[in-house]
């Protein structure tokens, strides 16, 4: 809405974005409204994981309590876009208001910087099973677990605040909309109405920093890892191998998209936004698969509660 100045200019405030979306033919919005709806199953699995872990005994251990912290982090941070990507779909004007976006933004940030770093703390979780197997309770107590979720929720704001203290008192006066299904950092900087690149600058080293420098710091420690169990049996390197092909794989999936997203520039924003749908819908869906169908813990315990389940049914 336009507002003229004591001084007889014309300045104006956006109240809210026009979010562009993926794309506008009929095809691929039910394409995605597809792939968008396995947002049920990113709830489902990852509540199932924590419900899990949480009532089943078996499960109280050091790892388990780290995993179940994942899958609530995973639906955080799917929910943080994943329910507004799916009601943009079909309609006509993509609208969100300025507070709205502010908070998305914020949110976006702390789940996936958090996630990053309870990443490391899943990877030192495993180096100390498979390297110190004999001091791995002692090591990985409850007290150490629970610094290790608290650290990488205090990390993940300092991440998130830092951008967003830069981003919200820009003056934004003009230009309102933005090619994407969400709002983020670099995209809404585009928009204020005056020279923002020491921000874009700000936002890249801080999320390029934090991405590359977790990214380095988990693939080092598995080679650490491998390197530790080769020189004590070459039997034990393949089942060390299989028991971090799962973390491996869910390490490549969620940091491939930040390393385009925030670090090497495309011409086109399109692979961007891709790109981004395998940190919000992808990753989270792919978690709960990962590690419960390659679990033998996590199988033996759903065979353990469905039975209760079906006796508890015949006892009713």
């Amino acid at each position: 809405m336009p507002i003229v100045s004591m001084d007889g200019t014309n300045d104006s405030m956006v109240t809210e974005f026009v979010l562009l979306g993926l794309s506008a033919s009929l095809e691929m919005k039910i394409l995605l409204f597809l792939f968008f709806s396995f947002y049920v199953g990113i709830v489902l699995g990852n509540l199932f994981i924590v419900f899990t872990v949480v009532c089943d005994h078996h499960l109280h251990s050091p790892m388990y309590f780290l995993l179940a912290n994942l899958s609530l982090i995973d639906l955080g941070l799917s929910s943080t876009t994943a329910p507004r990507m799916i009601t943009d779909i079909f309609t006509e004007h993509k609208v969100i208001s300025f507070p709205g976006c502010m908070i998305q933004m914020f949110f976006v940030h702390v789940m996936g910087g958090t996630e990053m770093v309870l990443l490391i703390a899943m990877a030192y979780d495993r180096y100390t099973a498979i390297c110190k197997p004999l001091h791995y309770l002692t090591i990985m107590s409850r007290k150490t677990c629970i610094c290790f979720v608290v650290t990488t929720w205090v990390i993940g704001v300092i991440h998130a605040v830092s951008q967003f203290v830069c981003i919200v008192n820009l003056p934004f006066c003009g230009p309102n909309k933005i090619d994407s299904f969400y709002c983020d950092f670099p995209r809404v900087a585009e928009l204020a109405c005056t020279d923002s690149n020491w921000v874009e600058h700000v936002v890249t080293a801080n999320s390029g920093l934090i991405s590359m420098g977790t990214f380095f710091l988990l693939i080092m420690s598995y080679i650490f890892i491998l390197v530790t169990v080769r020189h004590h049996s070459s039997a034990g390197l393949s089942k060390a191998f299989s028991t971090l092909s799962a973390h491996i794989t869910v390490v490549f999936l969620f940091f491939a998209p930040c390393f385009f997203v925030y670090v090497w520039e495309f011409p086109t924003l399109s692979l961007d936004k891709f790109l981004a749908i395998l940190d919000f819908v992808v990753t989270p869906l792919l978690n709960p698969a990962i590690y419960t169908f390659r679990n033998k813990d996590m199988k033996v315990t759903m065979k353990r509660l469905s039975r209760k389940i079906v006796s508890s049914k015949e006892q009713s």
